[in-house]
């Protein structure tokens, strides 16, 4: 692989330091031997998975504190998967996916960074066959619905991988694709709310001035 430019950054959450090795900015790009390209993971997105995105902190927020007992759990389109160590810091039953090629790399690096338990991985794609991943009591995500296709394919992934009893949390910046997204859910027996993020001054600092925590439950 290319030489990436990476920077390191710990984010606090409480008593609890996640450290992180993540792309230095959006502009660093390397796929040596084509993998991403035969993904259809272009040059201009290829490193959207590697940033702490607003979204993704806010989802980690709330995952500090959240109700895991006895709860498997499952992040999608993890990206750097803060959300993900978040939880396996709290010996959550958590495990994490993306379509992008380089995820797993990072997650696992990462994990060794923080010298904590392996995290269950699998890359894979919503529009994928069935997977063996099996179903989950609980499943999160952050910033999923940027492409006009995503409703559909995320919402028919989501259903896959819930069990009948589930809960979905999905904190979204506003690009304007989760209306159609909560119709398919309900068509899919979750009921659907959402509400502003609070407190996202206090360790932001590009605010979400649309952002919603996209709430499902059956």
């Amino acid at each position: 692989m290319s030489s990436l430019r990476v920077r390191y950054q710990t984010i606090e959450f409480g008593d609890v330091d996640i450290h992180l090795r993540t792309l230095r900015d959006n502009q660093e790009f390397s796929d040596d031997h084509g993998e991403a390209e035969a993904l259809g993971i272009s040059s201009a997105t290829w490193p959207l998975f590697g940033i702490v995105w607003p979204s993704g902190e806010v989802l980690a927020r709330l995952m500090a504190d959240f109700d895991i007992n006895g709860k498997r759990i499952l992040e999608v389109g993890c990206g750097i998967a803060l959300s993900s160590h978040v939880l396996n810091q709290r010996d959550a039953d958590i495990t994490a996916t993306d379509y992008h090629p380089e995820a797993g790399s990072f997650l696992q690096e990462n994990t060794e960074l923080n010298r904590a338990s392996d995290i269950p991985y699998v890359r894979t794609g919503w529009a994928d066959e069935k997977t063996d991943l099996g179903e989950f009591d609980l499943i999160i995500g952050s910033d999923l619905l940027y492409e006009q296709e995503h409703a559909e394919l995320l919402s028919e992934f989501i259903n896959q991988h819930a069990r009948a009893h589930c809960e979905v949390i999905i904190v979204d910046p506003g690009r304007g694709k989760h209306a159609r997204f909560s119709r398919l859910m309900v068509k899919h027996g979750f009921s659907h709310s959402q509400s502003r993020p609070i407190n996202t001054d206090e360790y932001l600092e590009r605010p979400l001035p649309r952002g919603q925590v996209l709430r499902y439950k059956r």
